[in-house]
């Protein structure tokens, strides 16, 4: 196995998100150590382990120009403060109740416009892909940020081991429905038509930087951060990074997402992230970077694709991003 090195000079390890932070120990699952591991089999995926057992890694980092460096946020802030609206609306919602969601087995279909349509179990993703490690900003669209080690490998590897036609345009993601096990989906006050669909346009997701994460801090991923795979698109706001997929399908047609469904004028299908283009009820120029306080909020200036202009700008060259929001 080679090692890759994508390096990004600005952000510093002392910027990662403290592992501490990160991690809600109550919602913990078990996993391989992933492709690298000397192990001959691969044990499967439990949602009953009091510890994630860590995963092995190439280092791969992301390059952008820029001159803040950023710490990585605490490990239990990242597993504690997340959205993950079919466990509950509140913050800590998904790190109190997602342990309730089985992982073990799973599958995620793909089919729509490829050559090769079919389906793959998590081992086949924990064993057939390099694992890499990258630390991407992560922004909110509601004005919060986090800076993250991910664990996985580039989306644009699964996608071409199924050979997208050439009619294909966007790509269609789905997340996990099971009401039984997800108790934000059983709530009166739910306004989501489940299950959670998200999508990108093909050449957004064949893009180098676009990620498949299963672990993060060198860990298993934990369920309430997406368990067992989960999108990772760091030049987009959060909701782009589809939690729990259980379907991918390449379409011709733009897809229909779940937040733009829901309100078109606030959640726009790019989502990218534009501190010019504000939220119609906050301003997004700024972000509040965890872990932060009423006493210490944490406060910096949001940049242009988050940071990553020059690596994905081109993707958009010619477009009113004001328009293409």
């Amino acid at each position: 196995m080679k090692k890759r090195i994508y390096t990004d000079p600005t952000i510093a390890s002392s910027d990662i998100t403290p592992e501490a932070v990160f991690l809600n120990r109550r919602s913990l699952i078990q996993a391989s150590a992933g492709a690298m591991s000397i192990a001959a089999g691969l044990p499967s995926i439990s949602a009953a382990s009091a510890e994630s057992p860590p995963l092995q890694a190439l280092t791969f980092r992301a390059d952008a120009d820029r001159s803040l460096a950023d710490e990585q946020t605490p490990y239990e802030a990242v597993t504690s403060y997340n959205n993950f609206y079919e466990f509950g609306t509140d913050k800590s919602d998904p790190a109190r109740h997602a342990h309730a969601m089985t992982t073990d087995p799973w599958t995620v279909k793909v089919g729509g416009l490829v050559e090769e349509p079919g389906e793959l179990h998590v081992e086949d993703l924990l064993r057939g892909f390099d694992l890499e490690e990258r630390i991407y900003r992560f922004r909110c669209v509601e004005a919060w940020s986090m800076v993250v080690p991910w664990i996985g490998f580039p989306l644009s590897a699964l996608l071409q081991r199924f050979s997208p036609r050439e009619e294909g345009r966007f790509v269609e993601f789905k997340t996990l429905y099971r009401k039984r096990e997800m108790r934000g989906t059983r709530s009166f006050t739910s306004i989501i038509d489940w299950p959670y669909r998200e999508g990108l346009r093909l050449d957004e997701a064949m893009h180098p930087l676009a990620f498949l994460a299963v672990g993060l801090y060198g860990k298993t991923l934990p369920n309430q951060n997406g368990a067992p795979l989960r999108l990772v698109v760091p030049w987009k706001y959060g909701f782009k990074s589809i939690k729990s997929i259980v379907e991918i399908n390449v379409t011709d047609k733009q897809p229909r997402t779940s937040w733009q469904m829901l309100q078109p004028r606030e959640y726009g299908f790019y989502a990218n992230v534009n501190p010019d283009v504000d939220h119609p009820r906050w301003s997004q120029r700024f972000e509040r970077r965890l872990p932060s306080s009423i006493f210490n909020p944490n406060r910096v200036p949001t940049l242009p694709f988050n940071g990553y202009a020059e690596q994905v700008a081109g993707l958009y060259e010619g477009m009113d991003l004001a328009q293409f929001y």
